[in-house]
């Protein structure tokens, strides 16, 4: 825990102007960022005595070793400066909003020659025009299938409809009339365009004037008695008066506008948010975060706002925002607003009528799920502070270990050796940490010596960073070697870059190293740490069969209760870890299973490979093949011929298949053959599977 005053500035070294903040740890980490319209003022208010300071700021201040500054000139720049850090450095410390969905939208591509009606998610594109967001996908989907009777626009992918248009025959929804089929030009691109408009004139809320075309056409038709297609408009109403009560009319002056809530206690805040086009609620996202620091409700919105227009341009951003209250100033706010927009943006409290009731209901969503979210997570914060507890006291650790790393090997019947480490954060899994790792230092089968040379492959580079960095000068009993990893196959190498503040790939040390083994794994891991001249971080294994903890040099493993939240975190992290090492192991196997003698010839793409297989049925017949004969084969020209005969006679021919029930050597037929050409083994399941670890 460090001083705050040991790394506080000088009153007159801090400029009283406005400015964007930065506290780092003692690995350069950048832990927070903020900004401010008077730097001197700001910063000031975090040296104050430390029982005068909110507990996660205390925290923060306490964990930061260092803090620095950039000057802006507006409070505008300051704000668009601070996002994005927020967004580059990912602070522990900032307030930022949990949203585990990413939501869809309903799109259309107009920048496409024939526009396309589908379900988007992620970033938006230039082009195409949204509505939305939805809280679910069905959603989409059922106001779109309504929708296609009267605005039969096309609804398939590209691959869909350049086949069509190649067969001359439409999809089945051009069949059933849910699409006019431009793909065989029953309508032209401008009158499939016209349709796109209309669609989207219908979906911003231009509603009442295609009900009354749609009524005059069914009345003009049942006056010439032509009654097939009067029903036909009456049905094609209903669907779309049906896809009007989809979202009913709140706001009756057809606004377009987001509504923020805010509910909030002493550690917590949840965000609500209604987006409102044309009158009505088209979606409902939210949003719950931690308070960090004594934070108003202005504060929450500035940040929920931050989040919420980021990323967006243009109409994305609504002409109003209604808020429970104010940023403060708000000018900057709503300058920076009207900037993403391209035009001006009103940011208000509302205080009568329809929005102002409408804001009642947010603000009750909002409160609904913050109560909800203590419930699921009231506990969940416990359990994880006492399980962190549970585990330094059992195995007597200084403090509770806030960064967990766990290691496990895993390969096939010794084939494929690999690992994997995950790491867990405040009992969290952090899996932008995870890192794996192909075993190369020797061939075989042997966890623990796979384990050692993990270990010291991991904290070899963090020594390395240490020491690039400057804060490792001690270099008398390890020797640090850059080229110990190479780039490929899954290994990561370090991107040192000075000061960037982003956490490098190997440069965060843990305080607890589990390994999933007994005590031969974890004397391999300490004797590993012990080489490089590391001693201040802990070492565990937990041992399958028992469920054992084991402790380097102890003859006995330390037990935990069944019933231990210790013990079921550290479950949780082993079997995490296991999880991600067999993934990666199964897909090397497959890799290589699928590996082929023609993957080595210069030039020879998949079409030409499956022209050669189909050709001669298997590599076998193609290995006996003369020159001429490979030359038969479409595409393939002498000189190709040539170079496949000599990749083909530089590999060994695979060893015949077994069948291990029987005896009997299995042949090589055109209907065992793998996905690039080689024989599938047929030998017994229990042979194929082999054993995974």
């Amino acid at each position: 825990m460090a001083d705050p005053s040991s790394y506080r500035p000088k009153p007159g070294e801090i400029p009283d102007s406005p400015g964007v903040y930065r506290f780092r740890d003692e690995h350069r980490r950048v832990i927070y960022v903020g900004k401010a319209k008077s730097l001197r003022q700001r910063l000031a208010n975090y040296f104050q005595d430390l029982a005068g300071l909110h507990p996660r700021t205390r925290s923060m201040v306490t964990t930061a070793a260092s803090v620095e500054w950039t000057v802006v000139s507006t409070e505008v720049e300051a704000l668009q400066l601070e996002y994005s850090w927020i967004k580059e450095y990912d602070p522990r410390f900032n307030v930022k909003y949990r949203d585990d969905k990413s939501y869809p939208y309903l799109a259309v591509t107009m920048s496409e020659e024939y526009p396309r009606v589908q379900v988007m998610r992620g970033h938006k594109k230039k082009g195409v025009r949204y509505f939305g967001p939805y809280a679910h996908a069905w959603a989409i989907r059922d106001t779109v299938d309504l929708l296609l009777r009267v605005f039969p626009v096309r609804t398939c992918s590209a691959g869909v409809f350049k086949n069509a248009a190649r067969t001359g025959r439409p999809c089945l929804l051009g069949y059933i009339g849910k699409c006019s089929a431009p793909c065989v030009d029953r309508v032209s691109a401008e009158e499939h365009r016209e349709l796109a408009d209309e669609f989207c004139d219908f979906m911003t809320g231009r509603t009442n004037t295609y009900i009354r075309r749609l009524e005059r056409q069914m009345g003009e038709a049942a006056e010439e008695m032509e009654y097939e297609r009067a029903a036909r408009l009456r049905d094609d109403i209903e669907a779309l008066k049906k896809a009007m009560e989809k979202n009913a009319v709140v706001l009756a002056d057809a606004t377009d506008a987001d509504l923020i809530a805010v509910a909030e206690d002493e550690l917590e805040a949840a965000v609500q948010i209604f987006h409102v086009r044309g009158g009505r609620v088209r979606g409902q996202r939210g949003w719950v975060t931690d308070k960090v620091e004594e934070i108003t409700t202005g504060a929450l919105v500035e940040h929920a706002l931050q989040q919420l227009y980021g990323e967006e341009t243009g109409d994305a951003v609504p002409k109003e925002v209604l808020v429970p209250a104010l940023p403060d100033p708000v000018e900057p706010v709503q300058e920076w607003l009207a900037g993403r927009r391209g035009s001006g943006v009103s940011l208000r409290v509302p205080q009568r009528g329809d929005k102002k009731a409408l804001m009642e209901t947010v603000q009750r969503n909002a409160q609904q799920a913050l109560v909800l979210h203590k419930t699921k997570r009231a506990s969940d914060l416990t359990t994880r502070s006492r399980a962190l507890e549970e585990i330094a006291d059992a195995l007597d650790l200084d403090s509770a270990p806030l960064r967990i790393e766990c290691y496990d090997i895993s390969h096939l019947q010794g084939d494929d050796v690999v690992a994997s480490m995950v790491v867990f954060e405040d009992g969290l899994a952090r899996k932008s940490e995870y890192r794996r790792f192909q075993i190369k230092g020797f061939a075989g089968q042997d966890d623990v010596r796979s384990m050692h040379e993990v270990i010291t492959r991991r904290f070899r580079r963090y020594l390395a960073e240490k020491e690039k960095t400057g804060e490792w000068t001690d270099g008398e009993n390890t020797e640090i070697t850059e080229n110990t990893e190479k780039t490929g196959n899954g290994e990561f190498t370090s991107t040192l870059t000075e000061d960037d503040g982003r956490p490098k790939k190997f440069a965060y040390p843990p305080q607890l190293v589990v390994v999933d083994g007994g005590a031969p794994q974890v004397a391999a891991a300490r004797r590993a740490l012990d080489d490089l001249g590391i001693d201040d971080i802990a070492v565990c294994g937990l041992a399958k069969r028992l469920e054992e903890v084991w402790l380097p040099g102890d003859d006995d493993p330390v037990v935990l209760p069944r019933t231990s939240e210790g013990l079921y975190l550290l479950q949780r992290v082993r079997d995490e870890a296991h999880r991600f090492a067999i993934t990666y192991q199964r897909t090397k196997r497959s890799k290589r299973f699928r590996s082929s003698p023609l993957d080595d010839v210069p030039g020879l793409g998949d079409t030409r490979k499956q022209a050669l297989l189909k050709h001669f049925g298997s590599l076998k017949k193609l290995r006996s093949a003369t020159l001429e004969e490979i030359c038969e084969v479409p595409g393939i020209g002498r000189k190709t011929a040539e170079t496949i005969a000599v990749a083909l006679a530089r590999a060994a021919p695979a060893a015949p298949a077994v069948n291990t029930a029987t005896g009997e050597i299995m042949e090589e037929e055109p209907g065992t053959m793998g996905s690039s050409g080689e024989a599938v083994r047929t030998g017994a399941p229990d042979e194929r599977r082999g054993q995974e670890t």
